[in-house]
């Protein structure tokens, strides 16, 4: 009886160790596979970030082209506006020096009307 004894624990020890190498051929199997998975997932996600950052990037280039392009043409109307003020500055005073009394009539005319306006 000691034989046979001895030969079944030999048996269930060896089939504990057969069991307990699955086990841990399976539980190395998963950590890779989850690894795996885990990897591919923050590759999927990297990409996405650098797609993302790239598409802002561009935006706001684009919004910094628009905003010079508007501050240029708005630069390019103050100028026009200011050249134009000063050309018929210009031109009153032209008119002044060469008709002074119907420049102050027309001035005293416009004083009145403006005060009548404001009057009221």
């Amino acid at each position: 009886m000691n034989k046979q004894a001895a030969t079944t624990e030999n048996g269930a020890s060896s089939r504990i160790d057969e069991g307990a190498e699955r086990i841990k051929q399976a539980t190395s199997s998963a950590v890779a596979s989850t690894k795996e998975a885990v990897e591919r997932a923050a590759d999927h996600v990297e990409e996405s970030l650098h797609r993302a950052t790239d598409k802002v990037a561009a935006g706001a280039n684009r919004a910094s082209d628009k905003l010079s392009d508007a501050s240029e043409r708005s630069r390019a109307a103050y100028d026009a506006t200011m050249d134009r003020a000063d050309e018929w500055l210009d031109q009153v005073r032209d008119y002044v020096r060469e008709k002074p009394v119907q420049s102050v009539a027309i001035a005293v005319g416009a004083g009145w009307l403006l005060g009548r306006l404001l009057r009221r």
